[in-house]
């Protein structure tokens, strides 16, 4: 028979035990509550204090030449572009609408030749008044394109300052966006949406949402390019019937330019409000004269030996 050998013997299993000693309760000094002090009224001198603050509501910063302080804000500028812009659109959009009145006045004189001969001083003064009023509309409308382009930058700025940070896009990025054909149909809407986003003061984490004066801006904005687009291919058709068609496409150009001339006015005048909410002009520096009602403090007698 094989040997009978004997079985190996298990080693004991050790469990790592760790010692924590903390101390009895009570032992540690416990922490006093705060005792919330009673209210006794605002503080009292037994002699008039001879600090103050100076006598002034509200007044301009100092500005000293040749510093910091002396520099004109975009806030500034923008009140002054502001001031100048918003008459020269309501001017606008009256010229406008007087041309759209000559060319439907021309109109309808074009219908009425069809049936009896019309009168040679009548057809005189509309041709008078439709080139008059159409030669004004047409050189004063750079005035307010040029000064609204301006306008939004000196707002894209006033808008980066008063939020801290740095514009989303670069200035000839958005002058390329807002001045180049059919390009400008389709960029202009993020230009203005991202504006009004800094002017509302929102993060940049949140996606710009354009308001519903925004979108109606847009869509008069593509509108009046469009019809500006058809009249001048229209030009080069020929015939009676093209000719009367160009006085009606160039009456509703006017009308939509007068539209885009109002929306863009109380556009610039809501993001001008948001930025340069207050005038300077307009603040009223008030002095209290007389307080009635109110009892008399108590004061003690002033000592002789007291330096006043």
């Amino acid at each position: 028979m094989p040997p009978v050998r004997p079985a190996p013997m298990r080693q004991p299993v050790r469990h790592r035990v760790r010692w924590v000693a903390s101390p009895p309760p009570g032992a540690l000094p416990q922490r006093r509550k705060p005792v919330a002090e009673r209210y006794s009224g605002p503080p009292s001198y037994p002699v008039p204090p001879r600090w103050g603050f100076p006598n002034l509501v509200w007044r301009r910063p100092t500005a000293v030449p040749g510093t910091a302080s002396g520099e004109v804000t975009a806030g500034e500028r923008l009140r002054v572009i502001t001031r100048s812009l918003l008459p020269v659109l309501w001017t606008f959009a009256a010229l406008a609408v007087i041309a759209s009145a000559a060319e439907i006045w021309r109109y309808v004189l074009l219908v009425q030749s069809r049936d009896s001969a019309l009168s040679t001083s009548v057809v005189s003064i509309s041709d008078t008044f439709v080139i008059t009023a159409g030669l004004l509309t047409t050189i004063l409308s750079l005035l307010p394109a040029g000064l609204t382009v301006w306008w939004l930058l000196v707002a894209r700025h006033a808008a980066a300052d008063f939020s801290g940070e740095t514009p989303p896009r670069r200035q000839r990025h958005v002058l390329a966006f807002v001045l180049v054909p059919v390009v400008n149909l389709i960029m202009v809407l993020p230009v203005v949406a991202e504006l009004e986003h800094a002017v509302l003061r929102r993060t940049r984490e949140t996606r710009p949402k354009p308001s519903r004066l925004v979108l109606i801006w847009w869509g008069v904005w593509a509108l009046n390019w469009l019809l500006l687009t058809l009249v001048i291919v229209w030009r080069f058709r020929d015939g009676v019937q093209a000719l009367a068609d160009g006085v009606v496409l160039v009456a509703l150009t006017d009308l939509a330019a007068a539209g885009l001339a109002v929306v863009t006015a109380l556009l610039v005048k809501r993001m001008s409000g948001l930025l340069a909410p207050v005038e300077e002009k307009r603040l009223r520096l008030l002095r209290v004269l007389k307080v009635d009602g109110v009892p008399e403090p108590e004061r003690r007698e002033r000592p002789a030996s007291s330096a006043r």
